[in-house]
């Protein structure tokens, strides 16, 4: 298991489009909380439901809508920054994409709701298959952390824990029980693919993830610049020293109940914070400033794009809990901080 973690020396550039508070635009260490690069070491085939060689059918399809989802309205945003925080992540340059209407999950897909679809179809996720997944250090007993023979390389606090799946968040003696209104973890982009098609739904582009975490604005975060607004915390991330203390100021060491934390402007909760979530995208970085309609990403690739951030973000370690962030990972990949929400179509 490698993993390759890059120190990065934030850069920032002048933009026209949205002005950074000064107390966020520049820090002086931005390394990452490891997840970007956690890699199998042997890969299985990609699931053939929303096949990664086609475009999405981002134009067309059902109209019906459901109360857990929004309608997100046609028309031009402002995608990605020239105020990248991040650079080798291509958070920019800033650009103007159009987008068909779409409706997105109000939430992220919960345990509870994972689990209708396991009983349903028998699905195995990856980490069943696989027989492992990463697990942050700290959060396992005694008897589990002693089992454990190995951590990633370059970030140590990311541990391969053998039994340790949706249903077992923190390894075999650990349980969902009291966390069926908690966003499902440990699923894969497969996972998360089979899911929404079974849903009659599908995975949002990254275009469409954005725009409905922007909810209309142009800030940092969906709801301005700040990440406490009157001492009242808006997200689930990382409080205290990553990755020794988490001071839980928001309430929560790891995920929350969805819903936790007010909603944007378009009544959209958790598009940053709480668990990464998958989108439909390869991973690219070659992005320039031409005027695109419904955007998806390379027509191949080898990892997939994670948008949103999680519960183990904090500025000094993974500072992605921002609309414009974006990370990657194989399709294979699962972990504690790893979710996702669906998306629909609408027929013109």
């Amino acid at each position: 298991m490698i993993l390759l973690l890059y120190a990065l020396n934030l850069c920032i550039v002048q933009s026209s489009v949205y002005q950074a508070p000064q107390t966020d635009v520049c820090l002086d260490k931005a390394e990452g909380c490891g997840c970007d690069q956690l890699k199998r070491s042997s890969s299985k085939p990609e699931t053939t439901a929303d096949s990664d060689s086609q475009k999405p059918n981002v134009a067309g399809g059902q109209t019906e809508s459901s109360d857990n989802m929004v309608f997100i309205s046609a028309g031009d945003f402002v995608m990605g920054t020239d105020r990248q925080f991040l650079p080798l992540d291509a958070e920019g340059p800033a650009r103007k994409v159009f987008l068909d209407a779409f409706y997105i999950d109000k939430f992220e897909v919960t345990n509870a709701e994972f689990k209708a679809f396991v009983d349903s179809t028998n699905h195995k996720t990856d980490a069943e298959v696989f027989g492992d997944s990463f697990v942050l250090d700290g959060l396992l007993s005694p008897e589990e952390d002693a089992k454990v023979m190995s951590t990633v390389a370059n970030a140590p606090w990311w541990l391969p824990v053998q039994g340790a799946t949706w249903e077992h968040p923190e390894g075999r003696d650990t349980n969902i029980h009291d966390r069926m209104d908690h966003p499902v973890v440990h699923v894969s982009w497969n996972d998360a693919v089979s899911y929404c098609s079974w849903a009659g739904k599908r995975l949002p582009t990254e275009a469409e993830f954005e725009k409905a975490c922007r909810g209309g604005v142009y800030t940092l975060y969906p709801w301005g610049d700040e990440v406490v607004v009157d001492k009242r915390h808006m997200a689930n991330i990382w409080q205290g020293e990553f990755p020794r203390e988490n001071t839980k100021e928001d309430g929560y060491k790891t995920t929350a109940p969805i819903g936790s934390y007010p909603p944007n402007k378009y009544g959209v909760h958790d598009l940053i914070g709480n668990v990464w979530e998958w989108v439909h995208d390869w991973w690219g970085t070659n992005f320039d400033t031409t005027y695109r309609t419904n955007p998806y990403g390379p027509e191949t690739g080898e990892e997939r794009v994670k948008k949103g951030g999680s519960f183990m973000c904090t500025k000094q370690y993974c500072y992605r809990f921002r609309c414009e962030a974006r990370t990657k990972t194989s399709a294979d990949t699962t972990g504690l901080n790893v979710g996702f929400r669906c998306a629909k179509s609408v027929s013109n």
